[in-house]
């Protein structure tokens, strides 16, 4: 369970550092499409922004929205969206990894009509062990002919990012450690087909596309992203030898993601799919 590890996430760092993520899900929510009686598993939630924007939609019907997050704080904050929104009575929240969602009974029931993740599961499907048990824990908890709907990083996202900290990291302590560290995992559409219709099954995917997606650095810039978003990658160096690795890698990025008309942005990919249980 991830409420016994360590939280490396904040509500404030994150709105500080990527407040353009919920805000830049305009197509994939296009894509769930919610409808007042829907009733939804959102997986890798984050702070409720977008948990709110859809439990206005299902309050006007029987719906209801469930948004799980292996982030203690995270839940919190989204337990305080929805308070303050008075909308906690169309929301509830769980501190639960979603690579545990197969083996949480109550969850597995086929009770919801839609499933739903934004920009969670490319740090949920890193461990390679469990990326298929993700996939059937959500099939288990999404009723025959129900869909899920997802986005994340695909591949090519932040490449340039990621080569900046393997350079900069691997140098310390070695490429295949560096490796070990990041935190991502950057599939493409075939992959995901592969996965969920044949090695797991029961999924039909309908609709998948990539679409490049510049994003401009939020008001904590380039370093703010790096400190919360790479943490990973920085804490298996000694404690003396993170800021100097840090400072490095944000000098090369300032560089290479300078926009010349002022500030900077990173090389998003997103990977956008719409799949059906059968």
């Amino acid at each position: 369970m991830a409420a016994e590890q360590r939280d490396n996430w904040s509500s404030e760092a994150y709105q500080n550092a990527a407040s353009f993520v919920p805000k830049l899900a305009t197509k994939v929510m296009q894509w769930l499409d919610p409808q007042k009686d829907d009733v939804i598993l959102d997986v890798g939630c984050g702070d409720g922004v977008l948990n709110v924007e859809m439990a206005r939609v299902v309050a006007q019907g029987s719906g209801r929205i469930h948004g799980i997050d292996s982030s203690p704080a995270m839940i919190a904050a989204a337990q305080k969206a929805a308070e303050s929104a008075a909308l906690a009575d169309r929301c509830t929240f769980e501190v639960l990894d979603a690579t545990a969602l197969v083996s949480t009974p109550s969850l597995q029931q086929g009770k919801f009509t839609k499933a739903f993740s934004n920009a969670a599961l490319h740090w949920i499907l890193r461990p390679e062990r469990t990326r298929e048990d993700v996939f059937r824990g959500v099939r288990e908890a999404v009723a025959p002919g129900g869909a899920f709907v997802f986005e994340m990083g695909g591949l090519g996202n932040v490449c340039e990012v990621r080569a900046a900290l393997l350079s900069a990291v691997g140098r310390r302590v070695g490429l295949a450690r560096a490796q070990e560290a990041d935190p991502w995992f950057f599939p493409d559409e075939d992959w995901v087909r592969q996965v969920m219709e044949e090695r797991v099954g029961g999924w039909k995917v309908e609709r998948a596309e990539r679409e490049w997606r510049p994003t401009r650095a939020d008001k904590g810039g380039v370093e703010g992203w790096v400190r919360l978003m790479a943490k990973n990658w920085f804490e298996i160096l000694p404690e003396a030898e993170r800021e100097e690795c840090i400072r490095e890698v944000v000098e090369v990025l300032e560089i290479a993601q300078r926009q010349p008309s002022g500030g900077h942005s990173f090389n998003y990919v997103r990977l956008r799919v719409f799949a059906r249980r059968v």
